[in-house]
Formats: structure tokens, sequence, C-alpha cells
């Protein structure tokens, strides 16, 4: 035998290409969005393409007297120009309510409020008509501040409040031995997705208009864009794009509507791609909030009653206000017992950017409220922070203030002791010094004898899928045909990695290695928004049920040729065996030269409203978080470096173990940002800075070590495969974490996010 012959023999088998259920598969698209040629919105091209560009108020808040646009239409390339008069159909807009105009009329209330649109030849010629359309405002004060719209002359039709919950539970004369209060403000965060919206509309013959978004909830987008066009829902079609990072309602629909009415007038396909500007001035931010709180404890530290107030500040227009503010009201407590709430919680309007739905709106903001509370209540009690936690922790039986027993797994107790118990990071004494990483970064001024080490907690939940009596339904169908599965879903891709789920129910199910994910259009029937987690557990589930029937379908003439029950047949590797070992075949025999296809839905169990009280089962599913921060801060310089957070989280199940701590590190570091630079400034109504330079975005380098401790798999039964949302809640519990480290470094009340240097710097020793 020759010495290639043997080195040929010697060889180890390749390895199996991981699949199903618990594997960690690989997206589908990962190498083409590495090597850049995943085709994004703004990759598209169509022949004889016009360039769109929008007029943008200036002012915050503004009477508008006069538009004229003739000298825009007279420009050498305008093809088109359109106004509020253009509007076919229905004027307004919005994801939760609609009091959004498309183009603004007879007021601008916030800054960048859409006032016209421009398509032309070119996209510089689109920039210079739109600046040329000629507005006339009278300029008013603008009410930028959610206390004073409570007395301020209505800034719209609907008024300035929008929603008000109180919420009543328990003996309001209940009182604990051990009382604390405290104010806290958190700032406005804006998604900042890593591309700008982009998007194409191509009229059609029929009168109707495609158009190619990166939305993240078409069937609802399409149905708005028909409305407003004045046309049927069938007369428009909208295809998904690739859709570069979302963290929240990827696509502002004021910035899609002018698309479709732009080509409709002028009979063109026509292209926007927005600038950084026009997104911050765009899309819905995080809702700033002001939350005063009073806790009382008995002299053991046990939770009696807890009283809170929160004020969000919707900005401009409702979007999903109401749905924040239920939230935020809902868990305004936490993850702990507590028999007797209070909770008033007020959603208003003011002449700021709109707030919409951004990951783990509402429970974001109570968390960093309570758990500085729960700071404050352990250190008037001088006992240990996480073990005040432990006395508190709710389980699963528990009650939550809105009446809801909590019947999901509820391990609170077991995340916190495990991110407790977990070793601390060496200490910065144990290095040599010009090995530190001190806080400003390598080259920052900060002097080593400066730096205090802080270790904080937070303990944080969400609630899955939609709420209060929300309609959680979606379809999908599965097509089989000579071995090779197809997926057809609306449920779109954000990077939360549905479309690998989908691969791995049908491999897990089927037994069939090669499976494709059919891209989304309105064509396909609804399966609602990418968010909450909803397409793990929704569409997942109706993946799962479409591949089950197909199953059905694949093994009854097998069971029949030899005298058995389906039930009793199972899918292996591949292979088809039974219980008895009587039959055993592959599948890939069995499919050859069939189509099979079957088309399901799934629907979780209904909710309800919450009501006067502020009572009701208002949510499907919640899961939990908890998180060890370690940060050091220069306490003479204010600066923060967080050197490590460890987390463990309630899970249900692991689907894909790559792709699931993928998402938690990613939610973490999210909420790094939260806690110590993200603030989009708006004196006065006025965005300052609109770009990623005056943002302060994380980057690699200011990521710390992110150590996933504990994953608890204690599946919920009511979901399909046990699995529960795993993105929001570390991005809702980190911020918190990392405030109650800087209180422990410093000793300040830290009450405001993100951390201003100010308020960690410790003027005496």
């Amino acid at each position: 035998m020759s010495n290639e012959a043997a080195t040929a023999d010697a060889a180890p088998a390749p390895e199996p290409i991981p699949h199903g259920l618990g594997a960690s598969l690989q997206p589908a698209d990962a190498r083409a969005k590495t090597e850049g040629t995943f085709p994004y919105a703004a990759d598209l091209w169509a022949e004889g393409l016009l360039w769109a560009a929008v007029l943008r108020s200036p002012h915050p808040h503004a009477r508008i007297v006069s538009i004229d646009t003739s000298h825009a239409r007279e420009m050498p390339g305008v093809r088109a120009v359109v106004t509020h008069e253009d509007v076919p159909g229905r004027p307004v807009h919005g994801r939760g309510r609609a009091d959004r105009p498309v183009f603004a009329s007879e007021a601008v209330r916030h800054h960048g409020e859409p006032i016209a649109a421009v398509a032309a030849d070119h996209p510089d010629t689109a920039r210079m008509a739109a600046a040329a359309v000629i507005v006339e405002y009278e300029v008013l004060d603008p009410v930028t501040d959610p206390e004073l719209a409570f007395e301020a002359a209505a800034l719209h039709p609907d008024g300035n409040l929008i929603r008000h919950i109180p919420l009543h539970h328990g003996d309001p004369s209940a009182a604990g031995d051990v009382v604390v209060e405290g104010q806290y403000r958190i700032g406005r965060a804006d998604p900042a997705p890593i591309g700008a919206e982009a998007g194409l509309a191509v009229p059609r013959p029929d009168g109707g208009v495609e158009l190619y978004l990166a939305s993240t909830d078409p069937h609802a987008d399409r149905d708005t864009a028909a409305a407003v066009y004045g046309l049927s829902t069938d007369q428009v079609k909208i295809v998904v794009t690739g859709v570069p990072g979302a963290t929240a309602d990827r696509e502002d629909q004021g910035f899609q509507l002018p698309l479709g009415l732009l080509a409709l007038k002028t009979g063109c396909p026509v292209k926007l791609t927005a600038t950084r500007e026009e997104s911050f001035l765009g899309h819905a931010h995080r809702h700033p909030t002001l939350l005063r709180y009073r806790h009382h404890a008995d002299s053991e530290g046990r939770l009696v009653k807890v009283e809170a107030q929160i004020l969000l500040d919707a900005g401009a227009y409702a979007d999903t206000s109401s749905e924040a503010l239920a939230a935020a009201v809902s868990f305004a407590c936490g993850p702990y017992v507590v028999p007797n709430a209070f909770i008033e919680g007020w959603a208003v309007r003011t002449n700021n950017p709109p707030s919409g739905h951004v990951r783990g709106e509402g429970a974001m903001q109570v968390c960093a409220a309570y758990e500085a509370q729960m700071d404050k209540l352990a250190k008037k009690l001088g006992v240990d922070p996480a073990e005040l936690r432990l006395r508190n922790v709710m389980a699963t039986g528990d009650v939550l203030p809105t009446g809801q027993t909590v019947t999901c797994p509820a391990p609170v107790a077991e995340l916190l002791q495990a991110v407790q118990e977990y070793p601390l990071p060496p200490l910065p004494k144990d290095t040599p010094e010009d090995e530190w990483l001190l806080p400003g970064g390598p080259e920052g001024a900060g002097e080593p004898g400066a730096v205090r080490r802080g270790v904080g907690y937070g303990l944080g939940m969400v609630h899955m899928l939609g709420a209060e009596g929300a309609d959680e339904v979606s379809t999908a169908t599965v097509k089989v045909q000579d071995g090779v599965a197809t997926v057809l879903c609306a449920a779109v891709e954000t990077g939360q990695g549905f479309t690998t789920l989908a691969r791995q129910i049908v491999q897990e199910t089927l037994g069939i290695d090669e499976v494709h994910v059919a891209p989304v259009d309105t064509d396909q029937p609804p399966a609602g928004a990418g968010c909450r987690g909803r397409h793990t557990w929704v569409s997942g589930g109706a993946v799962e049920r479409a591949a089950k029937m197909v199953r059905t379908q694949l093994l009854q003439p097998l069971a029949h040729k030899f005298g058995m029950s389906h039930e009793l047949l199972q899918i292996t590797d591949g292979k088809i065996t039974s219980y008895d070992g009587v039959l055993s075949t592959t599948v890939a025999e069995e499919l050859h030269g069939k189509e099979l296809w079957a088309t399901a839905q799934c629907r979780p169990h209904p909710t309800e409203p919450l009501d006067a009280a502020g009572q009701g089962d208002a949510f499907v599913g919640m899961a939990f978080c908890a998180v060890r921060a370690v940060v050091d801060v220069d306490i003479e310089l204010g600066s923060v470096r967080v050197v490590e957070l460890a987390v463990a989280q309630d899970v249900g199940r692991v689907l894909n173990p790559a792709q699931l701590a993928a998402r938690i590190e990613a939610g973490v570091t999210q909420g790094v940002g939260i806690a110590l630079t993200e603030n989009l400034r708006t004196p006065r109504g006025l965005i300052r800075h609109p770009d990623l330079t005056g943002y302060a975005l994380p980057t690699a380098l200011d990521a710390p070590d992110i150590r996933i401790v504990k994953l608890i798999e204690e599946r919920d039964v009511v979901a399909p495969f046990g699995a529960k949302a795993a993105s929001a809640v570390p991005v809702v519990t980190s911020p918190a974490a990392i405030a109650s480290a800087v209180r422990a470094a410093t000793g300040r009340p830290i009450n405001r996010l993100p951390i201003r240097p100010q308020a960690a710097v410790v003027t005496s020793q």
C-alpha cells in the first residue's frame, strides 16, 4: 500500500453537519453578510429609477402658515412634489394609534416632522428641490417637559394625555418599619440601527404599488400604506429586503409612505435612502421616563408595599406608548413578592421626538428604578444587597401587582444565586500597573489610586408576545419535494435567528437536511411583528405544526402498510424506524418523487386588558434574568469601566446554543450603552448631534467580559418547544446592575441613566 493510500485511509471522517433543535446551526446568510454581498434595501435598483428626498421641519412646534412648492416643481429633473394635499386616502398613520400625519398640514409637532417629498432624476436634485420648498411658519413655544404637558394647551386634537393607568393592589393603609424614597430619570435612547432606513417603490400596471422595505411587520405596513394611498390591500405588496439589524420596529412608516405616493404619482420606481441624520429625526426612540418610588419593608427587609409614579414622555404622537406604559406599570415592582402596590402611570404628548417600541420598552425604565430602591433599602437595613433581594424574589405561583398569577417557570432565586456565587474577576492590584485597564481607556487621564471597584446586582423581567388582548397569531407552510423542504412564513428575520430556527424545526421533525426559508412578502399569510420573541414562539410554533402535519402525511402510508399506527414510527438521523425494529427505511427513499405540504397556525392563549384598577391577566408569559456587574470607577473623573457582567437567564429551552449566547451578549452590550453613553439630547425639542459621533454607541472596545454563568432550562409548558424570548431581558437588567455597581463603588445615589461622570465623582474621601 502506498503512503498516499495509507494517509487517505487514516484521515478522520468529516464532522457531521449539526442540525435539528439544540444544535448550533449556522445562519444561511452568514457568509453573504460577512463578505458584504447580502442585498439590503439600500442596494436595490430598477430601470428608470427616480430618487426621493423629504423636507422635514426645523422646528419642534410651529403653525404652518403656507407651503409653496412652485420653485421645487420648476427645477430641471424634478418629476413630482407631494404634500398633505396629495394624500388620496387616510392622512394619518401610527403603529399603536393612527394619530400621526403623513405630511404636516396645519402644524408641526416635533423636530424633523415630514412636510413634503420630492422625486427627481438624481439624488442631489431631489435634495435641492426639497430644500427649495418654501414653508412659512409661525414658531410656537415647544412643550418639552412632560410634567408641564398636563396643564399645557392641547398639542394634538386627541389631547396631551395618551393613557393613564392607576394600579391598586392590596391594602392602601399598609406600612413598613423601614421606608426609602427616590426619584429617577431615564434618558432618551435611540435604536441606532447599523443601516439607516432605505426603500424602493415600484408602480404596478393595476394601479397599485410594490414597496421593497426592511419592514419588521410587513402586513401591518401594507394595510397602513393601502389606507393612506386609497387603495385596496391587494393593490399594495410589501417585499421584505435584508434587515440590517433591528432592536425595535425597524422601519419608520413616515419614511415608507412618501415613497409609494411618489411612485404612484410619477409612474416610475422611486428610491429613498435616509441619511443618518434623517434616521435619527424620523424613527421612534425609547421613552424618556420620570419615576418616583417609595418602598416599605419590615425590619427583616421583606417588602410590605411599593408606591410609584411613572411618567412616560411619548413625544409628539402616541405610537406604542400605551403598550409601553402597561409594561412599565405592571412590572413596576420587579420580580419580587409585593403584597401591596399602588402605581400611577401616565404617557403624555410633548413636542419632543416621538417615542415608541424599543427592546424592553417600559420594563427597562422601571427596572433601573426599583433596583435602585432595593440598594437603598439594603443600605438602610445594613443587609447585603444580594441577600435582601433573595428574601423578596418571586417564584412560580406568586401574584403580580396586576393580580395575574405567574404560571410560567420563574426561577428568580436560582438565577440570583448563580451570579452571586460566580467567582469575581481579579483585582487590578494582582496585575502589573502598566497592564491596568483604567476607566477612560488605555490612554485615559485617570490615576490608579483614584480607582474604586464596585459590585452590583440587577434582577429583571419582561413579557413575551403582545399584551392586553393582542391577537398573536402566525401562519406557516412547509412544502417537501424530492427530499428538499421549503418553509413559507411571513416572519421577518431581523437578526433574532428565526430563519435558522425554522430550518432546525423542519430538520428535527422530518429528518431532512436541506431546508430553505422563502423570502417574505405580503402575498403570504400574516405572521405579525418581529418583536418580544414573537417569532420564536408563535411563528416557530406554526412551522412546527405544519412540519408535523407533513410528517403524518409521510408516515401514514408506511404505518398502514405494516398494520400499525403512525405514532409508533420515529424519525431519527434521516431514518424511519418502527418501535419493534420491523420497519427500517430512510426519509429520502420515502420522499422520492413525492410532493407533500401543509399549512398551520399557532395562536397562544388569550389575554385581557388591564381594568380601571390596573388588574387583569394581561400577559401570555414572562422571562427573567439576573446580572452581576463589576465596575471600576475613577472617583476623581467620574469615568466608569465595566469590568465584567455575569449573566444568568431563564431561557426555557436552548434551541441553538451559539445563537442564544450571541443574543444574550448583544443584549448585555446594548445595556452597557444605555447605562453609560447613549443619550439623545433634545434641548427645547431639537435633536442635537443626530449622528453616530454625537450619539455614543458602545463599541467592541467598550464591551466588558460577559460571562453567561447559567441558563435555566425549565420549559414553559404553554410555549412551543418550551423556549422563552432571550434578547430583551438582558437589555432590561444590565443597566440596573451597572448602576448598582457604580453605587457600590462610589457611595453616590446614581438616580439617572445614562450615568453622568459628575454623578460618579466623590468629592471627599
